[in-house]
């Protein structure tokens, strides 16, 4: 048999610790009227990253968009309970004036909207109403009813990978001749690698 390994000490354990509370206390009450109100509807799946919901179409472009969700998470995501797709997002915010909006819930707002994903804004409280948050929920939902959920185009949205080396493709330009002005994909291991996909 293996011979088994004494237990740690305290003072060799890695420096990591349990959160404690893993909800504050409105995330707590409002995930308990949320699994109320979603029933066997939904599945309420609490703080779930952005990068595990959305993805970032031709990153090697849109490297700022990424940085812009990195390591945030929703308060909150209802999914469908067969597949786990997602459904409705559920995002806490903080009381400000009516005619106001901070740049965080307005990032939220945009992201949720351009991926065609209801999302709802509830005001952090200590209790919650069904019925309130009902309304919030046909808001949201009649928000994006005219846009789908978009998914990527092989045409627009995916990076080609290099026909000769396999690694991912850059965005470029050409710069002379008679193609001046026109984008291609090069590899990104130019020059060493000559891989071109040419666009339209």
């Amino acid at each position: 048999m293996p011979e088994r390994k004494p237990p740690l000490k305290p003072f060799d354990r890695l420096p990591y610790r349990l959160r404690e509370p893993f909800l504050s206390a409105p995330e707590l009450a409002l995930l308990r009227v949320l699994q109320k109100m979603a029933g066997g509807h939904y599945v309420v799946c609490p703080k779930v990253a952005l990068t595990d919901i959305f993805y970032i179409v031709r990153p090697n472009e849109n490297v700022h968009f990424f940085h812009k969700f990195f390591r945030k998470h929703v308060d909150f995501l209802l999914c469908e309970p067969e597949k786990f797709k997602p459904a409705i997002g559920v995002e806490l915010v903080k009381p400000i004036s009516r005619n106001e909006t901070r740049e965080a819930d307005q990032f939220m707002e945009d992201l949720f909207l351009s991926a065609g994903l209801p999302l709802v804004h509830v005001p952090s409280n200590d209790t919650y109403s069904e019925d309130d948050l009902e309304e919030l929920i046909k808001l949201a939902v009649l928000k994006v009813r005219e846009t789908g959920p978009l998914r990527a185009s092989t045409e627009t949205d995916s990076v080609p990978m290099c026909p000769l080396c396999g690694k991912m493709m850059v965005l470029r330009i050409h710069r002379n001749g008679p193609d001046a002005g026109r984008k291609y994909y090069g590899c990104m291991d130019s020059p060493k690698c000559s891989g071109v996909v040419e666009i339209g």
